[in-house]
């Protein structure tokens, strides 16, 4: 499986067909009496911990962005969207193609502070004293009785 160029990965990627571990089982939803006989969902497992395709680097960045989506530092994509096993096939492919390419990008680069400008200084205290004046108005008042 090929997963194309992108940020982190300028080259594209190849994951070994051998790493790779497709199961196919019923899926639900349309089909009439086709899904009760056919085996269309696919489910996609990859072994990231164990994968010859990453280097270390890559391995320790995907298993942290993706640690929520492992078991046992697996990665598992279904799909069942499509009638047929093979549309299914390339969907499931095209999605952990995805998810590898998300999890392989570099993090983006930490945000500058900056200060608020007077203007906007300005104008957020003197609607504050606007809604405080408001908000006083609504009230008793507080003279002799």
């Amino acid at each position: 499986m090929r997963v194309p160029p992108g940020p982190g990965i300028p080259g594209g990627l190849v994951i070994p067909g051998g790493e790779l571990r497709e199961r196919f089982s019923r899926s639900s939803g349309p089909g009439g009496q086709g899904v009760n006989t056919t085996d269309s969902r696919t489910q996609l497992s990859f072994d990231v911990s164990a994968t010859t395709a990453l280097t270390a680097s890559q391995r320790r960045r995907v298993l942290d962005r993706l640690s929520g989506r492992l078991v046992d530092g697996v990665l598992t994509v279904d799909a069942s969207e499509h009638r047929s096993q093979r549309q299914n096939r390339s969907a499931a492919r095209d999605r952990l193609a995805a998810l590898l390419r998300e999890a392989l990008a570099p993090p983006p680069p930490p945000r500058r502070a900056t200060r608020r400008t007077r203007g906007s200084q300005e104008r957020r205290l003197a609607a504050k004293r606007e809604r405080s004046s408001t908000k006083r108005a609504r009230s008793r008042p507080h003279g002799d009785d």
